[in-house]
């Protein structure tokens, strides 16, 4: 009994900070929205969706994968993970509402760095969850593929 609540709590230790800051990204994306909706531009379009379905769904997602399919999570793996995935949607964000390029690439090459190490962490599941671990991993290309894809729109989209 004592090592199931130990283990429960570990897993909230890590997923919890990404959760916290996935509700904040939904309910910033929710306040712009709000905010903007008789004024609505591209970017602040394009800055609504990426709050709610990148900083909000996808961490949440990341935060959940890493605490509970991993085989060997460390509370140490999954804060280096939360930095530099939120630093990654930061300079995004900034880089887009901004103008400034630059800072998108690097924003989106943070984030590649933060898919990385997630998917290295989770390369050994769970043996117990196998469907999650693979779920999870398309999740993770399908981000990996689509912050390119964004990259390059943000380049020649101009």
């Amino acid at each position: 009994m004592i090592t199931v609540s130990a283990g429960a709590s570990g897993v909230v230790r890590r997923a919890l900070p990404f959760f916290v800051a996935a509700l904040v990204c939904v309910v910033a994306g929710g306040l712009l929205a709000a905010a903007t909706a008789y004024v609505t531009t591209q970017k602040t379009a394009w800055a609504t969706a990426y709050l709610v379905l990148v900083g909000g769904i996808a961490q949440a997602g990341l935060g959940a994968a890493l605490s509970g399919l991993a085989q060997r999570p460390s509370v140490r793996l999954a804060w280096v993970v939360f930095v530099l995935f939120n630093a990654g949607n930061v300079g995004v964000l900034t880089g887009q509402l901004t103008g400034l390029v630059a800072m998108t690439l690097v924003g989106g090459a943070v984030l590649v760095a933060a898919l990385v190490v997630v998917i290295v962490a989770t390369r050994r599941g769970v043996p117990a969850h196998p469907v999650l671990v693979w779920g999870f991993r398309v999740l993770v290309v399908v981000l990996a593929v689509s912050i390119p894809t964004g990259l390059l729109l943000a380049l020649f989209g101009r």
